[in-house]
């Protein structure tokens, strides 16, 4: 049976699509049981497709002031993981790991998307999509929130002055991991994080944007839109359009 470390090699010739047969057999099986390591091959195939996609842009561009200030940020990854890591009972290495695949999307997704002027539906969707699974990276990495619902409606009013309801969302089967702060292109958002029979699930508030409704996909991904009260929320998911569409429903009517 192959452990973590024995794929951990194999996964980024895994995801440009140079292993031979049986080693693609053999990450295959262990993607079937093993979460975080499909959690890093999905925020590795979408770092690979943004870089894709925007390569002609990222050679042509020069880096705004906007993207140096955030990435100068990630200087103090060694001072979080000090803080972290011990009081977690994490490995440094799986620590570091945990948060050089945080850095890595942050400055892909800033690069490719957050100084552009394009701001469509999909390039939203790309940008929370790309958050999903970096939270989410950290999360199955020890390095997430575990909070119950009045914790988080307690939190999204001292942060966004949203006195809401329904972040437990009744007949749904979302089970609430917590939430957090996420920096986007023009602000925090935030972001409220769940699990479908222990599949990730996000919905994102943003304060004082309104969008028009609509499903769109992204990096694998698919996502919800809509907007309520001068918000506007993002429920982005691994999950077939039917599904999210059900989701969305849901959340739509309970969340306020």
């Amino acid at each position: 049976m192959s452990s973590c470390r024995s794929i951990d090699p194999l996964v980024t010739p895994y995801v440009d699509g140079e292993l031979r047969p049986a080693e693609r057999a053999e990450v295959d099986a262990h993607l079937r049981r093993c979460p975080p390591c499909q959690t890093r091959v999905t925020a590795e195939a979408a770092v690979r497709e943004l870089l894709r996609g925007r390569r002609e842009t990222l050679a042509a561009d020069p880096p705004s002031d906007a993207l140096r200030s955030r990435c100068a940020g990630l200087a103090a990854t060694g001072s979080l993981l000090r803080r972290f890591w011990p009081r977690r009972g994490l490995s440094p290495t799986r620590a570091f790991k945990a948060l050089a695949l945080a850095a890595s999307l942050v400055l892909v997704v800033g690069a490719a998307f957050l100084y552009q002027g394009d701001r469509s539906g999909r390039v939203l969707a790309a940008e929370l999509a790309a958050d999903h699974v970096k939270c989410f990276a950290l999360d199955d990495a020890g390095l997430g929130v575990h909070e119950a619902a009045p914790a988080v409606e307690s939190a999204m009013v001292a942060d966004f002055g949203w006195h809401m309801t329904g972040a437990s969302p009744a007949d749904s089967h979302l089970d609430l991991v917590g939430a957090r702060r996420c920096l986007y292109a023009h602000g925090v958002i935030a972001h409220l994080m769940y699990r479908l029979e222990g599949v990730p699930v996000s919905v994102f508030m943003l304060p004082g944007i309104r969008r028009p409704d609509e499903f769109v996909e992204a990096l694998g991904h698919e996502a919800a839109i809509w907007s309520s009260e001068g918000r506007t929320f993002v429920l982005v998911a691994r999950a077939p359009r039917a599904e999210v569409e059900h989701l969305a429903a849901i959340v739509r009517t309970s969340l306020r």
